[in-house]
């Protein structure tokens, strides 16, 4: 009798809003795969906000995400679409005379799938951040049936942004995997009030919680993270 090989695992990193720490979390887990024996590779299909470089444009999220994975992969198919402007990324791409293309896309995250034990894909801005007029990054994790990791920025505001981002992903049909609350703001009151709030209210693992630390080491991340 063979025994089969266990099923690859593949993630979505999403988050609250632009800003929330999601590259943080999506290398922590990376990292934290990797220290478990996986193989791991990381994508980050659309970004903007990149540098221009001698070999193109690159993003740092994406950057992060290469040097947290394990398995060996070009820029091209962990960020297939840069865009310089900071910007919204469906209106960096129209500025630039691009549409995402969802079969490039799909190749791109093959290569990657085939090596991997998991495969740690990051969105950009929030659940229903833009892709083009018709589509979301919603629509992108929907395509390939993603497991989902919710990062919530914890600041004001934090319990309505979750809670809406909750029920957009379990109306979708997609998993909860588990969700991540990262201190985003110094100043924010009740930091543990709101975390107990929601603990309660959230239907889906918490799978650590990290204080406001803009210059957070990748391993340290990896060390506390528990594994989805």
């Amino acid at each position: 009798m063979t025994l089969r090989e266990p099923a690859a695992r593949h993630f979505f990193i999403t988050g609250t809003d632009t800003g929330v720490g999601k590259t943080r979390i999506a290398a922590g887990l990376c990292a934290a795969f990797a220290g478990a024996g996986k193989r791991v590779a990381g994508m980050k299909p659309v970004a903007s906000g990149c540098a221009p470089t001698a070999d193109g444009l690159r993003s740092e999220d994406a950057l992060a995400l290469m040097r947290a994975m394990t398995v060996q992969a070009d820029y091209a198919d962990v960020n297939p679409y840069a865009f310089e402007p900071a910007i919204a990324p469906h209106i960096a791409a129209a500025e630039a005379g691009r549409a995402i293309d969802f079969a490039l896309l799909d190749r791109c995250h093959e290569r990657l799938a085939r090596g991997s034990d998991v495969l740690i894909v990051e969105g950009a801005g929030g659940w229903l951040a833009p892709l083009d007029a018709r589509r979301s990054f919603a629509d992108l994790a929907v395509h390939w049936r993603l497991e989902v990791v919710l990062v919530v920025g914890l600041r004001l505001g934090c319990l309505n942004h979750a809670l809406l981002t909750v029920e957009a992903i379990l109306r979708r049909g997609l998993r909860l995997a588990g969700w991540v609350g990262n201190g985003i703001d110094p100043a924010f009151e009740r930091p543990a009030e709101n975390v107990r709030t929601l603990h309660a209210a959230i239907p889906a693992p918490c799978l650590g919680g990290f204080p406001y630390a803009p210059d957070a080491d990748v391993s340290d991340t990896a060390n506390k993270l528990r594994l989805p």
